[in-house]
């Protein structure tokens, strides 16, 4: 009886040493091909942004990773009940420092939470959610409405807003020129001293 293994064959009965397995001469594993996450593009520590569902075309808004949730600055905000769907209305200045031009909005209702303001006070915020462009990418937020008078911006885009979007660098601003403030900026040009 021969035994089955050829290794416990002696070399008298014709076994051959076993052979050595060579690292390459193992066939390759094909690893896995992880989808590449596409990169991050990078934006400054304050930027145009647009509110399209809200009728904002351009609004600056500063990029705050310390801040966990993005703010809208919001007055007059009510809370009505539309065919069974509590709604917010409210109105907004898109501009900073211009209390002539405003945007009335009227949304669903996404959300009330307890956030804590700038000074560390806590307070019930109605939330909205809805679309933001920027950078040329356009995506849904929750945004919370509070009064930003005395902020120097109207929007506040937290990190919650910008994780795996965006790379923030705070050494950068405005690097999504807003078409508005481009042609302000060409006026200013065209205009010569005299």
């Amino acid at each position: 009886m021969r035994p089955l293994d050829p290794r416990a064959m002696s070399e008298e009965e014709g076994a051959s040493p076993a052979p050595r397995k060579m690292a390459s001469s193992e066939p390759l594993k094909k690893k896995k091909k992880k989808k590449k996450k596409p990169e991050a593009q990078v934006i400054g520590w304050r930027e145009w942004v647009a509110l399209p569902e809200l009728g904002v075309a351009a609004v600056k808004a500063k990029i705050d990773t310390g801040a966990r949730s993005s703010a809208l600055h919001a007055f007059d905000v009510e809370i009505v009940l539309v065919d069974g769907i509590e709604m917010v209305r409210f109105t907004l200045h898109p501009m900073q420092r211009d209390s002539k031009t405003t945007c009335e909005a009227e949304i669903p209702l996404h959300d009330r939470r307890w956030i804590r303001n700038s000074g560390g006070k806590r307070e019930l915020r109605p939330v909205i959610r809805t679309k933001v462009h920027v950078h040329g990418i356009q995506y849904p937020i929750d945004l919370t409405l509070t009064r930003r008078d005395a902020m120097g911006f109207r929007m506040l885009l937290g990190r919650e807003a910008v994780r795996g979007r965006f790379l923030v660098d705070p050494g950068r601003s405005y690097r999504s020129v807003d078409p508005v403030a481009r042609k302000r900026r060409k006026k200013r040009s065209s205009r010569s001293p005299q």
